[in-house]
């Protein structure tokens, strides 16, 4: 039965979510009528979260009202979206995420410079398709099986999804090396994906069984899900707290480890761990769940893993 529950240090919202659900919280609570442009985070508590705070998610900028604001989230967009916002009085507030905003910027230098461009990507994915803005030619490959469609340039150029695993992206870099002459290869996977994945497996290994919560289709959730296979520890992969239907799943692990995606919320990690420990725990540990979820939570010290950037606010800063 479980004694213990670990949660990984580098987990919760990475700041990119993070700042792009602040912006849309600041704007809602200043009174502005504010919508996201596609759901800023793929969690639906969060969702919920935001539409009580007046924030709604739309799928166009058609369904916005002339001279709403209007929050790009974190994956980016196409530079015509920018455009045709402007032209219809909307106010634009920007949650790009700074890194994929220098990797969009990088993308144009290499269009600018003449290369043929690789994109290693899941198509249709919103960053994928924000990228596309600034390099309509490039060829987007994902799995192994599409790379035969790259073809041999003089000068190429790989670039990736922020997102993308670190071992896919060097495999077709060195798939790559016979197609071009001259080949340059940007690295543009997000380092916080990377730290992300290193503390999982560094949880992964000190614990008899994982529990990795994040979207269902999320491509990072289960890439957290995979690594902790290649190590040799089971992993369960999650949604929330209410996927945890049987206890018995955990009836041989003694120590549990939760890790997270990028879209989960530190409190969607906290209620994973209370639940387990209270339902999959020793008698004397289930009565202290809350205790325990609370002090594994706190374990987690870092910026990085904040569910927001927004101060608490105060009596006095409300009045």
């Amino acid at each position: 039965m479980v004694q213990e529950v670990r949660i990984a240090r580098r987990t919760g919202f990475c700041y990119g979510v993070r700042e792009a659900i602040d912006k849309a919280k600041v704007s809602a609570s200043a009174g502005k009528q504010t919508s996201t442009l596609g759901q800023v985070v793929h969690n639906e508590g969060v969702i919920r979260q935001l539409q009580v705070a007046g924030v709604r998610s739309v799928d166009t900028l058609d369904d916005v009202n002339g001279g709403a604001a209007v929050v790009i989230r974190a994956h980016g967009v196409k530079p015509e979206v920018f455009e045709r916002a402007e032209a219809r009085g909307l106010e634009v507030i920007d949650g790009t995420c700074t890194w994929v905003i220098q990797e969009q910027r990088q993308l144009q230098e290499l269009v600018d410079g003449g290369y043929t461009i690789v994109l290693l990507g899941t198509p249709k994915h919103p960053e994928v398709v924000g990228l596309l803005g600034f390099a309509p030619d490039a060829i987007v490959v994902d799995e192994e099986e599409d790379w035969v469609r790259i073809p041999s340039r003089k000068r190429m150029a790989l670039i990736t999804q922020s997102t993308q695993p670190p071992w896919k992206f060097e495999k077709l870099a060195a798939y790559m090396v016979s197609k071009a002459h001259e080949l340059k290869i940007v690295n543009t996977v997000c380092p916080v994906t990377i730290r992300r994945q290193e503390d999982t497996l560094e949880t992964a290994r000190a614990v008899d069984l994982m529990v990795v919560v994040g979207g269902r289709h999320s491509a990072n959730t289960k890439e957290l899900t995979r690594l902790c296979s290649i190590v040799g520890t089971p992993a369960i992969q999650i949604e929330n707290a209410l996927d945890l239907t049987d206890a018995a799943a955990f009836a041989r692990a003694r120590v549990v480890g939760v890790t997270g995606g990028t879209s989960t919320p530190l409190e969607d990690l906290r209620e994973v761990a209370e639940h387990i420990l209270r339902t999959g725990g020793t008698p004397e540990i289930a009565k202290r769940a809350t205790e325990l979820a609370s002090a594994a939570l706190d374990a987690v010290a870092t910026p990085a893993g904040r569910t927001t950037s927004l101060p608490r606010a105060t009596p006095a800063s409300v009045a």
